[in-house]
């Protein structure tokens, strides 16, 4: 397994170069103060798609040959992702989903012309069905765990410092670790790159605690999009960069959706706002002496049931 580099991350800007959005940068003046930071929101809630995943999986579908059907599972917001990025390319595609997605997600897996197929909850449930479909062939392409899936996502991060050069650190959510991969090889080396991750979700928390892979927790957080546990490759990448992640419960990350709304107006689901939340307790428990420091945070998402939430 060779290690991704930023030269990976850039060539996958060129391969994107007018396919995706380059997502804005947001400020708000309230939120800097409960922060005591200056915050540039990255806003992937605006992408193509609704979230960050059209990077991974729109470059992951074009380095593949043939016509041969695209295959993946997903919660939801990767398999609508890929479903957009194999009706660009004319591929069919296949998206293995679980039977309790949010309904916002799998509309936007059908509305981008994919065939979906449900199962259980757990990623043994996943891979399983997986499995079945690739036995009749087919390219499988990860949600996250995939050399050029990570060298997508982690093209939100060289923007970030091209929108904001003096940016000092960038604050994202971590599920299956692939955005968090490929900011750390796209800016790492010049941005102290910080994770988030739900409480009840915490398995990449523990993973590098431990030095040892852990799997999934039970699929309980709000934040279905972080639901996913560290693979190999992306385990590999944030343990060598040392990746600090700070936890966060349910209620702070409902209370960090309710503030991006109101004060940034944007539509942010429960995995969008993540970043924020853990950025929230951190300085509430380390109050940051430099009131200058410039703060990126991924709002990775906006995918939201909004019949739940009327």
């Amino acid at each position: 397994m060779s290690m991704l580099s930023a030269i990976d991350v850039t060539g996958a800007t060129q391969r994107l170069a007018g396919r995706i959005h380059s997502t804005p940068l947001m400020t708000s003046r309230t939120l800097d103060a409960l922060t005591g930071c200056k915050l540039y929101f990255k806003c992937e809630n605006l992408q193509r798609g609704g979230s960050f995943k059209i990077r991974g999986a729109l470059n992951a579908a074009l380095q593949t040959a043939g016509v041969a059907d695209l295959v993946t599972h997903s919660s939801g917001n990767h398999g609508a992702a890929l479903a957009l990025a194999g009706r660009e390319l004319n591929r069919p595609v296949t998206v293995v989903v679980p039977r309790a997605a949010p309904a916002i997600k799998l509309a936007n897996i059908e509305r981008y012309g994919a065939t979906i197929v449900l199962c259980g909850p757990t990623i043994e449930d996943r891979e399983a069905a997986v499995a079945k479909l690739l036995s009749a062939g087919g390219v499988y392409i990860p949600p996250y765990n995939h050399q050029q899936v990570i060298a997508g996502q982690g093209t939100l991060a060289l923007e970030v410092v091209q929108q904001q050069p003096d940016t000092e650190e960038l604050w994202l959510p971590v599920g299956g670790g692939g955005m968090a991969s490929g900011c750390v090889a796209a800016v790492g080396e010049r941005v102290r790159v910080i994770g988030g991750e739900p409480l009840l979700a915490d398995d990449a928390y523990e993973s590098l605690r431990t030095g040892r892979l852990q799997g999934a927790r039970a699929p309980r957080t709000i934040a279905d999009g972080l639901r996913g546990a560290l693979g190999d490759i992306t385990f590999a990448i944030l343990r060598d960069y040392d990746l600090m992640i700070q936890r966060v419960g349910e209620e702070e990350i409902v209370e960090a959706q309710r503030l991006l709304m109101e004060c940034l107006k944007l539509v942010v689901e429960p995995s969008g706002a993540v970043a924020f939340a853990a950025l929230l307790a951190h300085c509430q428990a380390q109050p940051p002496t430099d009131v200058e420091r410039r703060v990126g945070v991924v709002i990775s998402g906006g995918n939201v049931d909004l019949a739940l939430a009327s």
